[in-house]
């Protein structure tokens, strides 16, 4: 295959993004009101009444992986961020897998997240006194009925982004305004008149049930905190690349606080058997027994809306990763395709709306929505902690000589890192210990342990086999520099046609 250069310049993004937009775009990724609703519930049937210990500890190496992406950041803002950072610090092929992971889940978080917000409409309906349709009786729990509803709101946010982030940022910003006011009344008002005593032993980490359950604890907190580094896959789009940075830390010590509020006011509310028995339906029911319609159906409709906002913001910077990765012609050439009218990746955020949605249909092998969700967050969770250790090990490796000119900038940008590194390493390696001698046989279920360890093993081979077609058949010069296509520097990179 013939190279040749792009030109005067390689596709390039529109720059019209501040740091106000970016804490949309990346608090919407996070999707706080999601996790809390869900997250917490699923959660708790792992680690019981420990959520506010378990949400602090997993703080923790994510703080450290902020620290190495808001660093990297600042000397090589890139829509490819980690990809191009790992790529460059450690090795192309482990560059790659970071890219390819975050696809690959991020695909697999929107078809989750699309039940979950055909979940929260069909609860809606329930509440306004709909139960049939069409013939059907309404089911929230049903896969089926919630994904056929989900993919129509997920072409619809999809067609949003394409024209653009700016859009997609003010719509974004406005479904954050209303979430937040219902979910901090709520929780403050859950807090104040909850039925079930404060007790200090839900902040102690020791008292969790078991190490096993420490680590899947640890790991779905952190899948709750994913989504903060969306900030940095929009970088070639602000104004100020440390606009990236700061919107990426403003998030993330957000959501810190917004967690442990609704943590402890779940666990003032609700049993522990209250909190890991309602699963998807766990904001609403939280909802119900603070008030009474139609008040009571305010969390709900910020679920939704938090739905929503994390699918389109989940197609945004998706779109971003496949679009450097396209430009270093690791990826085909439709990925890096820039409309002329919007400044955007269109046809490939309109290909990943697509491939989510058929990701979704694929997802009615499991015929209950709270399984469905508990398989994805599972899965997503270890992929998701790999990625970010890559992403840390390459900032300790890339700033390494701090350490010999100032000690305290040192341990700040390579000791901190690489112990958040080996903390989510070794955290999911030993969920996937456990996961693979829990059982001796393989069934599509979400307590089969084979099953929650062949998603994410799935997600990575193929990534290895992606890698090896970037190389051997694109012959992509990504895997002889290690380098990613800059934008603001023209011909840095050969690539493709």
């Amino acid at each position: 295959m013939t190279q040749k250069p792009y030109g005067v310049d390689p596709p390039s993004l529109r720059k019209s993004l501040g740091v106000v937009d970016g804490v949309a775009i990346a608090a919407s990724s996070t999707a706080a009101t999601t996790s809390i609703g869900i997250g917490l519930g699923v959660t708790a049937g792992v680690v019981g009444l420990h959520l506010p210990a378990i949400m602090l500890l997993a703080f923790l190496p994510v703080l450290g992986i902020a620290g190495a992406y808001s660093r990297l950041n600042r000397v090589e803002p890139n829509a490819g961020n980690g990809y191009v950072w790992v790529g460059r610090s450690l090795t192309p092929w482990l560059g790659f897998l970071v890219g390819w992971v975050n696809i690959v889940a991020t695909v697999a978080f929107l078809a989750y997240t699309t039940a979950v917000t055909g979940s929260t409409m069909l609860q809606l309906a329930g509440e306004a006194g709909l139960h049939e349709a069409a013939g059907f009786t309404l089911d929230p729990g049903s896969t089926a009925q919630t994904t056929a509803v989900g993919v129509v709101v997920l072409v619809a946010v999809t067609l949003t982004a394409v024209t653009g982030v700016r859009t997609a940022a003010r719509l974004q910003g406005g479904l954050l305004v209303f979430e937040y006011v219902v979910l901090l009344g709520f929780c403050g008002y859950g807090i104040v008149t909850g039925p079930h005593p404060f007790r200090l032993s839900w902040f102690d980490p020791f008292a969790i049930p078991s190490a096993s359950a420490l680590a899947q604890g640890m790991l779905l907190s952190v899948f709750c905190y994913w989504g903060f580094e969306a900030a940095f896959t929009v970088n070639e789009e602000v104004r100020d690349p440390k606009d990236a940075s700061r919107a990426g830390t403003i998030t993330l010590v957000t959501m810190l606080g917004l967690f442990l509020l609704g943590s402890v006011a779940f666990q003032r509310v609700l049993s522990e058997d209250e909190l890991a028995g309602h699963g998807a339906q766990g904001l609403a029911y939280f909802g119900d027994r603070l008030a009474s319609q139609p008040l009571a159906a305010l969390p709900l409709v910020a679920l939704m809306f938090s739905a929503v906002a994390s699918l389109q913001a989940g197609v945004i910077p998706t779109a971003r990763g496949m679009f450097a990765m396209s430009r270093d012609g690791t990826l085909g050439p439709v990925w890096s395709k820039v409309s002329s009218r919007y400044g955007t990746p269109a046809a490939g955020t309109l290909l990943i709306g697509a491939l989510a949605a058929a990701v979704a249909a694929l997802a009615l092998v499991i015929p209950r929505l709270a399984d469905m969700i508990m398989a994805t967050v599972n899965a997503v969770g270890i992929v998701v902690a790999l990625s970010y250790a890559l992403t840390a090990l390459a900032a300790a490796a890339r700033f390494r000589g701090l350490l010999r000119e100032d000690w305290r900038q040192g341990i700040r940008a390579v000791v901190l890192p690489s112990l958040s590194a080996a903390a989510l390493l070794g955290l999911g390696g030993y969920l996937a210990w456990s996961f693979y001698t829990s059982t001796d046989h393989l069934e599509v279920s979400a307590d089969n342990g084979w099953f929650l360890l062949l998603v994410p093993a799935l997600m990575i081979a193929s990534g290895c086999v992606a890698a090896a077609w970037a190389k051997w058949v694109r012959r992509s010069p990504y895997f002889r520099t290690g380098r990613g296509t800059d934008a603001d520097a023209p011909r840095l990179l050969t690539a493709p046609h």
